[in-house]
């Protein structure tokens, strides 16, 4: 055994202890495990993953931790500023801004997290489409895409929203996943993009060809061999699209096409603010704040994603 150490040593110049720590950590931590150490020690992410936490938590617990309902309106407590009984301060119906903020989180996360739902499912089935499918099927899947990427983005989802608000499909799932299903048909074609040039890469790789050989099935060298390894740069894209994803809806919202009133939305209470923001500045503050902070967040945390999941920066 000692000799056998003192060739490892000899052979690589490297003392023994520095081997055995290098080796216990390969063995220590995997691709994830080694991603979420490194995420952990990015301070900005964390920070970042820690606001997300506590807006989603203050989202989903809504009735619970706003103080009025945020339909409720106080009669004669109009544009008022922040006070010990409306701490946010009152809009230009008397409705209490503060509470109006926190369901506002509810429809601005949703719309950020049910679109790239929507975007991840179309670009797998696209991108994933083109790189497996043969020339045929790249060809006419990509100029689809093309197609698509020509398209102004916002006008494109205004279209869209318009035209859906008139049909069958509206009556079924209502306006709010109208305006969900719009955002998410537009913003897909970046990420399919980007899986299919993840995957027409990995068709090339030793261990894809090699399961090939074995026999392995085309589904099962997708599943097991390519998806997974797909995996990185598709979660640090949608990540860095929830934001994206926000602020098209509360464009939306902001020129009268998005989420309406009375239910409470960032863009919708930045449309009714503006209107006094010359007289007072609280109806539009709180709101704004809170959907900048919102994007600085997850910017924090996808640029710790991307630094942890990139293996050059190892």
């Amino acid at each position: 055994m000692a000799q056998d150490s003192a060739t490892r040593t000899a052979a690589t110049g490297a003392p023994q202890p520095l081997l055995m720590e290098l080796e216990h950590r390969g063995r220590a931590r995997g691709l994830w495990s080694d991603a979420l150490h490194r995420l952990i020690q990015n301070r900005l992410a964390v920070v970042g993953a820690v606001i997300i936490a506590v807006i989603g938590l203050a989202a989903i617990f809504a009735p619970f931790v706003a103080p009025y309902p945020y339909e409720q309106i106080f009669p004669g407590q109009i544009i008022e500023a922040p006070s010990a009984t409306h701490f946010f301060g009152t809009n230009l119906s008397g409705q209490d801004t503060l509470s109006r903020t926190i369901y506002g989180a509810r429809n601005s996360l949703g719309v950020g997290i049910f679109v790239q739902v929507i975007i991840l499912v179309i670009a797998v089935l696209v991108g994933g489409g083109a790189a497996l499918g043969g020339k045929t099927a790249d060809g006419l899947l990509m100029r689809m895409t093309d197609v698509v990427y020509a398209f102004p983005d916002l006008l494109f989802v205004i279209l869209l929203q318009q035209v859906l608000a008139g049909t069958r499909i509206a009556a079924y799932v209502g306006g709010l996943f109208v305006v969900f299903l719009a955002i998410g048909l537009v913003g897909w074609v970046n990420l399919a993009r980007l899986i299919r040039g993840q995957m027409l890469a990995l068709r090339t790789t030793d261990y894809v060809i090699a399961a090939e050989a074995l026999g392995a099935t085309r589904t099962r060298i997708v599943m097991k061999h390519m998806l997974p390894n797909t995996l990185s740069p598709v979660i640090v894209a949608l990540t860095f699209g929830v934001p994206s994803a926000i602020f098209t809806e509360a464009t939306l919202s902001f020129i009268g096409i998005g989420i309406r009133p009375p239910l409470a939305d960032w863009g919708n209470m930045i449309y009714d603010g503006y209107g006094a923001v010359l007289a007072t500045p609280w109806p539009i503050f709180f709101p704004a704040a809170a959907l900048a902070l919102t994007f600085l967040s997850f910017q924090f945390l996808g640029d710790g994603l991307r630094d942890a999941l990139d293996p050059r920066t190892r």
